[in-house]
């Protein structure tokens, strides 16, 4: 009774197992579902991230991302592309300012982050600006108002809050 039990149990998984394998081989032949290929298009297009403006509105910023599609969630993305404008609101001697902060992984399993800083000073002209990075997890955003110098000031850097436009989290 026990053979005849462990061999129809034997016979279920091995149809259960062959079932299985079906759609998978299915898909295999006919290619990537519709379903697939329109997310994977969804994900490659880019995205605006809107119209973002310093406090007190002395600039202002807009724009694009895009994001290649990833393996699984938890994973960096390959590629993403950002593509936007800043643009000075103040006559005074104020520039528009805007930072991106970027985590990525280095490969030795870290999260390390950097900054893009592009900065406009010329009142009312749209300074386009434009940067790529690889095997990223967040892009983080904002935008400040202040003078003309070598890098952002620490109130421009750590004052305020960052506004994500990607995080690897999702879809």
């Amino acid at each position: 009774m026990t053979t005849t039990a462990t061999r129809s149990l034997a016979g279920i998984a091995l149809l259960a197992g062959a079932l299985a394998l079906v759609p998978a081989t299915a898909n295999a032949a006919t290619g990537p579902s519709a379903t697939a290929t329109a997310s994977a298009a969804q994900a490659q297009a880019p995205k605006t991230w809107g119209v973002y403006y310093a406090p007190g509105r002395g600039a202002k910023a807009y724009g694009k991302l895009s994001a290649a599609p990833k393996d699984g969630l938890g994973d960096p993305t390959p590629l993403v592309k950002v593509t936007g404008t800043i643009v000075d609101l103040k006559r005074s001697r104020s520039c528009g300012w805007a930072l991106f902060r970027i985590s990525y992984d280095d490969g030795k399993h870290n999260v390390p982050f950097t900054r893009r800083t592009f900065i406009s000073c010329a009142y009312g002209k749209a300074k386009k600006f434009a940067f790529q990075f690889k095997n990223v997890y967040f892009v983080e955003f904002k935008v400040c108002a202040e003078p003309r110098a070598k890098e952002p000031s620490l109130n421009c850097l750590y004052g305020g809050s960052w506004k994500s436009l990607y995080s690897h989290l999702e879809g």
